[in-house]
């Protein structure tokens, strides 16, 4: 009876420490790779006032092929450290009005940001970087950051409703 509780206990211990080892294993691969959220779809023009019924996109759909234009990036421009010349709003010449406000995108040199811009308050709908940039956002109930970086250069759309309507500024530092 001694011997058996003595494999039975080796064999507890032996397939407790397999599965803690195949837990840690697997935990650490999967850590920065499963939970990454999707990088949003750009929502062009054609697409905005042709699919104002349809979603704009799916977490498990293609976007159409068919072609649609690119919008022209520039050169980052890099202002002196006093000028607040930088902070440039550029919305996009069509935008399409929604039941909480009206959807604007902002074209930068790192990317595009779209917000649905209401009367008292602003909300994220998409945002993409553009190639060779990376993108980080930030939210509070005032005002959200969309960050595109490349390298040094870095481009920040902010849009702002803490007092008053939504606004927006776009500032290359």
């Amino acid at each position: 009876m001694r011997r058996g509780l003595v494999h039975v206990l080796a064999w507890s211990l032996a397939t407790g420490a397999a599965v803690t080892l195949s837990w840690w294993g697997v935990h650490t691969v999967m850590a920065g790779t499963a939970y990454d959220p999707p990088r949003a779809l750009p929502i062009t023009a054609a697409d905005a006032t042709t699919q104002e019924s349809k979603p704009l996109a799916s977490s498990t759909g293609r976007p159409s092929s068919s072609p649609s234009p690119s919008p022209s990036r520039k050169a980052p421009v890099k202002p002196s450290a006093t000028s607040t010349s930088s902070l440039r709003p550029t919305p996009s010449p069509t935008p399409t009005p929604t039941a909480s406000g009206q959807v604007k995108a902002y074209d930068t040199d790192g990317g595009r940001a779209v917000f649905s811009l209401g009367a008292a308050d602003a909300t994220l709908v998409s945002a993409t970087p553009g190639p060779g940039w990376s993108m980080q956002v930030w939210k509070t109930e005032s005002w959200i950051r969309v960050e595109f970086s490349s390298g040094a250069d870095r481009v920040s759309v902010f849009c702002t409703w803490h007092d008053g309507p939504p606004h927006v500024e776009i500032g290359t530092y």
